[in-house]
């Protein structure tokens, strides 16, 4: 398995491949989604473990199961895993629509954002963008399942599909609380939104302040270092 090694803030290595690899919406998600340190959490599709590794590297301790659909992602977990010396996130290869019940405290998913339109043949690439073996359904059902009472479900999505993910969380007694939109500079359309829902709770949305990525300048705004860990001149 050929693959390449980045390293987030805090130093943790992730292990990348040309199928699997990670940008700025795994990275904001992990960071709207930060588990308390010793939380019992599932990163759902994980890819290269991006999400349960920034948890990690953001100081995240407790038990993580990082699922994912394809081989070669679990693998170059693994092998970051190794590399770290990481002993509390576990990855599994297997159908999310497949796991049974549990008692967690955070879900976290980066799903497909497209149902149509054109889909890559590369491999592993259309599955991780198109809903095919996956829907928005499938991962509110099994985020629900995962979850105990007041648990939270945190995902990222595009912004056409935002009433597809309520309606999906809501069939899964997973009640929208928190919504953050992300746009790339200040006055343009937001391009992704950041969800929380929590299971079995009243209704109550509250909206959080917009994520600003880029200066008038093109720069990356304060916002967005601090999301990824950074100060400002790196």
């Amino acid at each position: 398995m050929e693959y390449t090694t980045e390293y987030l803030a805090g130093g943790t290595p992730v292990c990348i491949s040309r199928t699997h690899r990670f940008g700025t919406d795994a990275l904001l998600l992990a960071w709207f989604s930060q588990p308390w340190r010793q939380h019992r959490a599932v990163d759902l599709g994980s890819g290269c473990g991006i999400v349960a590794l920034r948890w990690h590297d953001r100081g995240h301790r407790g038990p993580c199961l990082a699922v994912e659909l394809q081989p070669e992602g679990s693998r170059l977990l693994a092998e970051s895993l190794r590399l770290a010396g990481i002993d509390h996130i576990t990855p599994l290869c297997a159908d999310l629509r497949t796991l049974p019940a549990g008692s967690y405290q955070t879900v976290a998913c980066n799903p497909p954002y497209f149902t149509g339109g054109f889909v890559s043949q590369k491999p592993g690439r259309g599955a991780a963008r198109h809903e095919g073996s996956c829907t928005m359904e499938d991962v509110a059902a099994a985020a629900g399942r995962l979850l105990q009472d007041g648990g939270r479900f945190c995902l990222c999505q595009r912004p056409e599909r935002l009433a597809d993910v309520i309606c999906a969380a809501r069939a899964a007694r997973l009640e929208p609380k928190r919504l953050q939109w992300v746009r790339v500079r200040e006055g343009q359309t937001p391009w992704l939104f950041l969800l929380e829902c929590q299971k079995g709770r009243r209704p109550g949305l509250r909206l959080e302040e917009d994520i600003v990525m880029q200066t008038a300048r093109g720069g990356h705004t304060a916002q967005l270092l601090e999301i990824y860990g950074k100060e400002a001149g790196q």
